[in-house]
């Protein structure tokens, strides 16, 4: 595709073989400085797609937003920060500044007087800078919409084109969607010039394994527990319609001998960046969601997704049930359907193309099932109460955890550095070892204040 060799070697160097279809089809349109209109199923390599090409334009000698990258959620905004850092290596001194709600103003505003030369941001947060003044996008060269379908259902639309506004013409305009319908098309034909216009993937989910069983609306999490323990997945991310539901079924699992932690929109942002690097290091195997909190998390490797509760928009169902089975792995999706969601059922089918056969499930875990023994993570998460912002680096936790007298690296699992918090996966049972340990050894020249998340 014509990249500089050290995008190449770092590619390489990442673990990328070869293109993903969605990258392969958008990649060279957006290399050659075409506005692309992208169609994609969530899961499918977008953020190199439009990342390589953006990152391409940028000119590390001048300060000022270079590019600008808007997504719905915070989670993706972490997530697409993350990447973009990686797929930015060859470049030397490029900063990437994620800025998004949650979190204090300061430190946001004072990274912006430092300047970055990529914005990653929600319309919400990148909209109160713009207006406030303290985000200037004159220099923006490429500006990047993901998950457009997502900002527009959550009544982002008018931010999204005040933002736009902001921004110079010509430039660079990429959008990608799941879907494209007529809402996309038009902010397309309001924003871009002349779009090369892109589709892979499909409606439906071929590698998917989808089941349907019928409930009693009391019985919903009796019922999950019972499945998630006859099949024992090694992850598996559960949707409800409401917060208030999340709650009521991590609680209720736990009752079951489940260990689940819920992810909703009221929590605060230290404690969602816990509780999905828990879950994303494998030290807790079960996270009830809705879906406005679990837009746009990637989750490699997951096992299962589980419908507590039918949404009510069929589309809705289909972004679901696509975390599973990535990158051409089998999935497993499963739903619940009581006599009152039997409308939305039908919906589901007439979008997604299929055909649901209801089978039955108990209505609860009973004695065999409890001989198969406890459904429990094999890790625990410590956390260290320091991150990038203390210079951390994933070298200098591993070093400190396997200093003398410490854990073998075998032990170790997952490392997740965060801006002000940094999690470690350790083998269950070494848990509270390594607490011990780390609590009593410097890292990066210093003692750190850890715990052990519960």
């Amino acid at each position: 595709m014509g990249l500089p060799p050290a995008f190449v070697a770092n590619l390489e160097a990442l673990g990328y073989t070869e293109p993903t279809p969605i990258q392969a089809v958008s990649l060279p349109h957006a290399l050659g400085g075409r506005d692309v209109l992208a169609e994609a199923p969530t899961g499918s390599g977008k953020t190199a797609a439009f990342g390589l090409a953006l990152l391409l334009g940028v000119d590390p000698t001048l300060w000022g937003p270079h590019a600008l990258v808007l997504v719905p959620t915070r989670e993706l905004a972490a997530q697409v920060g993350t990447q973009l850092r990686l797929l930015a290596r060859p470049i030397a001194n490029v900063k990437v500044l994620v800025l998004v709600g949650g979190v204090p103003l300061t430190g946001q505003i004072a990274s912006l007087r430092h300047g970055a030369h990529v914005v990653v941001g929600t319309p919400g947060r990148v909209g109160k800078h713009l207006r406030d003044g303290r985000l200037d996008l004159s220099r923006t060269r490429t500006l990047v919409l993901d998950e457009a379908d997502r900002m527009l259902d959550m009544g982002f639309a008018d931010e999204v084109l005040a933002i736009v506004a902001a921004c110079p013409s010509p430039r660079q305009t990429l959008l990608f969607s799941a879907t494209v319908e007529r809402d996309i098309e038009r902010i397309s034909a309001s924003i871009q010039h002349t779009p090369v216009r892109v589709s892979v993937g499909s409606r439906d989910a071929p590698q998917i394994v989808q089941s349907f069983f019928e409930v009693d609306d009391e019985s919903r999490e009796a019922a999950v527990a019972r499945w998630l323990t006859r099949n024992r997945p090694e992850s598996a991310l559960l949707f409800c319609n409401t917060r208030q539901r999340c709650a009521a079924v991590a609680k209720a699992l736990g009752g079951f001998g489940i260990h689940a932690l819920a992810l909703h929109g009221e929590l605060e942002q230290p404690e969602r960046e816990a509780i999905l690097a828990r879950f994303a290091n494998g030290s807790t195997g079960v996270l009830v969601a809705s879906d406005v909190a679990a837009r746009g998390l990637d989750l490699t490797g997951l096992g299962a997704v589980v419908n507590v509760e039918l949404p009510f928009d069929p589309q809705v169902y289909v972004h679901r049930i696509g975390r599973t089975g990535r990158a051409g792995a089998p999935g497993v999706a499963m739903s619940l359907v009581a006599e009152d969601d039997l409308a939305r059922l039908h919906a589901i089918e007439a979008f997604a193309g299929i055909t649901a056969m209801l089978g039955r499930m108990p209505e609860s875990v009973d004695d065999d099932d409890s001989a198969l023994g406890p459904w429990v993570a094999p890790s625990v998460t410590l956390c260290i109460h320091a991150g990038r912002k203390d210079k951390l680096r994933p070298g200098d936790v591993l070093g400190a955890c396997t200093s003398a007298g410490g854990l073998a690296a075998e032990s170790i699992g997952k490392i997740d550095v965060g801006e002000r918090a940094t999690y470690v996966a350790i083998r269950r049972e070494l848990g509270a070892a390594a607490l011990v340990h780390l609590q009593r050894t410097a890292i990066k020249g210093r003692r750190r204040y850890v715990t052990l998340e519960k």
